[in-house]
Parts: structure tokens; sequence; C-alpha cells
């Protein structure tokens, strides 16, 4: 706690460097030990971790609170629960705020919220990155529509932000109420298992309205938010490995909306086939294979990153390298759901091919969906608006994009997954690949109905039209000729053509028509 009243017998000097250590134990000691009890870090440990070594340069270390009320004149910390500054990760300028839950929790006041804003203002001039580690009990109380108003001013610089530079938030203790809703405009969340939460409404208010009795673990931990509602993108086992995904993940974009990511050395013509590619897709075309294996077949060895794993698991999406080069990856998995797409799939690639589109991250896409999920559950809940989300976002990318068909393209899901139509750079196929309106059963059933109905014998009727449906329409022959693909490959050949495809489109240039902004259906 700060003394207001400086001894008079210090010199200057002695002054700033009572003031510096008084700044360095925020809450006190006691609160630092109960805060290692938890298994936490404090604030200034997980930037120490973060950062690289000495590159930390502080900013409103002294800042205190202004409030009176409720006994806050008798109680004053040094930097008003949260380290703000920025440095470097791998050599590259962030941003960053750390909240310490040793000052009053963490709780956000005026000056706080000023605190950040200030970092936010400063990342938004200079274009990097801005890394938020969230760990706080919510608004201060105390200081009434002050600090909401705090909050406020954050989530305005947070929407200001938004696609100009990246901004992550990792959730290293409880974030709740108004919190909750600056990290879920950031670009991604990670969240630590055990330690953190985030929910709008805590399990006591939860009980009162509803009666509903639920834990914080179970209402808004890392596991739920990763696999239920999809909040979290990044579950991490403990705070270290939070913090080696925020640098891991920074690797794979630009500072900001004007570059383009860093690239690492990259050999050219090496030999870049993958023969175990030309065997992963099964006789059966009803038999499910894993997506994850046609990507480690193609990319860069050991550098796929999946977003949300755990979320929306017919679908995968994460960050690579191919030749050295960032790309982001939208697969279908036919191991989940057959690869069909849902509501949940559908807003998780959305969300990412946005992140992607505004970042000058080129895509790629791996195809191989069956259609959208019928049923009820799905029409009621909005299927219809939320597919639309994702056609949106490709349709909105400017950035190169690559679509290979591996195996199912039916339907206005081939429309949706960045076929050539919706302005797609590249298309290949498979030899493997079956491109049509509906899957060969339901296509004979419509088009040959009233002759299988005639038919002595209508099984072997409707299988011989199945399969003469097959051979003309579940081919990627009959799209290759019209062009809406532009190569049927050899999937051992799948790595050398992209490579080569995304060197060739890395200074593409497309603009969309001149607007305020769209108005994706939301």
């Amino acid at each position: 706690m700060s003394d207001l009243h400086t001894d008079a017998q210090l010199s200057k000097l002695e002054i700033l460097d009572r003031k510096n250590q008084e700044a360095l134990l925020g809450g006190g000691q006691a609160r630092i030990d109960a805060q290692h009890k938890k298994g936490k870090l404090t604030a200034r440990e997980r930037i120490d971790l973060l950062l690289d070594e000495g590159s930390f340069e502080e900013i409103g270390k002294f800042v205190m609170h202004r409030s009176k009320d409720f006994g806050l004149d008798k109680e004053y910390y040094l930097g008003d629960g949260v380290v703000t500054g920025y440095g470097t990760v791998n050599g590259r300028l962030v941003y960053v705020f750390s909240q310490d839950f040793t000052v009053f929790g963490g709780s956000l006041s005026e000056t706080h919220a000023e605190k950040i804003v200030k970092i936010m203002d400063l990342a938004m001039k200079n274009g990097a990155p801005v890394l938020g580690l969230n760990d706080s009990g919510g608004a201060r109380i105390q200081e009434g529509v002050v600090s909401l108003g705090g909050y406020a001013d954050i989530f305005y610089k947070n929407t200001l932000a938004s696609g100009v530079v990246p901004q992550l938030s990792a959730i290293m203790g409880p974030c709740a109420g108004g919190a909750v809703y600056s990290p879920a405009i950031t670009d991604f969340i990670l969240m630590v298992q055990d330690t953190s939460y985030m929910f709008v409404t805590g399990p006591n208010v939860v009980k009162t309205v509803t009666h509903e009795n639920v834990t914080s673990e179970e209402l808004g931990g890392a596991s739920t938010h990763s696999a239920k509602s999809g909040v979290t993108h990044f579950t991490c086992a403990n705070e270290v490995e939070c913090i080696n995904y925020l640098k891991r993940l920074l690797s794979y974009m630009p500072q900001n909306c004007e570059e383009t990511a860093p690239a690492l050395p990259y050999e050219s013509g090496l030999d870049e086939a993958r023969p175990v590619l030309d065997s992963i897709i099964p006789e059966n075309p009803n038999q499910p294979y894993d997506i994850r294996e046609v990507i480690e077949g193609i990319i860069d060895a050991d550098s796929f990153l999946e977003v949300h794993q755990n979320f929306a698991e017919n679908i995968v999406v994460g960050f690579a390298r191919l030749g050295g080069r960032s790309i982001g990856i939208v697969g279908n998995q036919p191991a989940v759901l057959a690869g069909v797409l849902d509501i949940n799939a559908s807003t998780k690639a959305a969300r990412f091919v946005r992140f992607c589109d505004s970042f000058n991250i080129p895509l790629l896409v791996l195809e191989d969906v069956p259609g959208f999920l019928p049923g009820t559950d799905q029409e009621w809940r909005g299927i219809i608006t939320n597919g639309a989300k994702l056609l949106y976002a490709f349709c909105e990318a400017t950035v190169p994009r690559i679509t290979v068909i591996t195996r199912k393209a039916y339907g206005g899901a081939y429309d949706v997954m960045n076929s050539k139509h919706i302005g797609a750079d590249m298309n290949y196929a498979w030899p493997t690949a079956e491109i049509a309106v509906m899957g060969a059963k339901g296509a004979a059933e419509i088009i040959f109905k009233r002759e299988i109905a005639q038919a002595e014998d209508p099984e072997a009727k409707l299988q011989e039209k199945v399969d003469e449906y097959q051979q003309k329409f579940a081919t990627p022959y009959r799209a290759a000729h019209r062009g809406f693909v532009d190569e049927v490959i050899l999937p051992s050949q799948t790595r050398h053509k992209l490579i080569r495809a995304f060197k060739m489109l890395e200074n593409k240039v497309d603009t969309l028509p001149r607007k305020k902004h769209g108005n994706i259906p939301l």
C-alpha cells in the first residue's frame, strides 16, 4: 500500500527506488503467496515468461485510483491492479496488459481501464499485436458507473482495433460479468484448465434465477467453453503451457493488417511428392478417414496448430506452414458426422476464415463434405443463417484461396466450401473426388423414381441406376470439363502443386466494391 506522505529524509533517488520496489510487490507478499498457492503466477511473472528476456518496458507503473468512497481513500496500490507496457516476443514488438489479482482482486477501476486503453492506442498507432492476460474479479464495485464506463472504453477500443492488429486474450483466472466481452471481441481466447473461468452471470445468480446448481467450472470453465460453447479456442493444462501457446500463435500472424506473416527459410527444388496420400482415401466412399492425416501429408513437418480442436469437430481449422509460409487451413472432417456442415461447424470456420483474411494469411480448403446436416434441430436453430456466415466469409475473402476436393463435394456445401464460383483462385480435385448435387443413391431415387417402381426387380434397377449416376456425375471430370476444377491431380502431387500455386498468388490484389461495410448474416 502506498504511503502518500513520503519521508522527507529520503533523497529523491531513494524515493524513486522505494516506489519501484513497492510497485513490484502489487498487493503485498501475503497475497502473492496466496496466488501461488492456487497454482497461479503473478501478473509480472506471466509477463516475464511471455516476453523476451529484458525487453519489457512498463507504462503507468505509479498510477493509482482516484476514488474516495467505501474506504478506498485509505487503500492505494501503485499500478492499480494491472501491469501494462510493451516488449518483444521472438524479437517482434507487442503490447501487453496483465491484470494483478493481488490488488483488489484484479478488479477494474477507472484508472486501470485507462492504462489498458493507453497501450491499445499505442498498438494501433504502431501496428503491433495486443496481448491481454486476464485475471480479474470484474468491475470495482466501489467505483460504480465509473468502472463500468472503463469497461465500455476498452470494448470500444477492441472493436476499433479488430482487423487492424491481432488481439489475443489469455484467461488466467476469473473473468466474469462485463469483463467477458473484451476477450470475446478479440481474435483468440486461451483458457487454463481448473484455474480460469468465464461467465456473464455466476453460479449464485444462476441458482437464484433458474434454480440450477452449477459450479464455476461447470458453468464457465475451460472444458465447458472449449467443447460446449466454443467461446475458447485453446485449453491449456497450466499457465506456462498457455503462454507458450500464445507465443506459437503469434508466430503465424503478421504484426498488423498491412503486413504479411513472417516466413521461415525454405529450400526450393526438393522432392515434394508424398506417396502416402495416394492411399489415404478408402475405396468405400462411406468409410471415414482423418483429415488431419491429409493435412500432415501436405504441410511442413510439425507445423500444424489446430484452433478450436474440441468444438465442432466435424470441421478442422488451424494454422500451418507450407514451404515456410504461414497459411490457414479449413478442412471437413469425415471421421466426425461424415464431415457434414452444421451450425457450429459453419460459425467456427467462418470466424477463422475472416481472421485469416483480415491479416493476409492465405487459405487452403480441404473439401470432403456430403452436405449440410438435416433435421428439425438444425433448421429451427437457424442452419440457413449460420451456414450463410461461412458462405459470406469465403465470398468476402481477398487473400489467396485454394481448394482441394479429396472426396465428396455435394450440393450447396460444394458451393460454400470455397468453390470457384465464389472467388477461389485455384481449385484442385483428387481422382477420388465426387462432385454432384447429391449422393448417387438419392439422385437415382429421384431421377429414376418411376422407372425403378415399374421394374420387375426394383432393388436391382436402383443399383443399376446408382452405378450409372456415379460413373456419369460422381467424378471430378464434369467439373473439370467446365473449368470449375483447374486440375485433377494425384494426391501425392498435392504439396508440390500447392507450394507453386501459393507462390504464384503471393502478389494477388483483389478489392471489394466500395462500401461502409457489408451486413454479414449474424
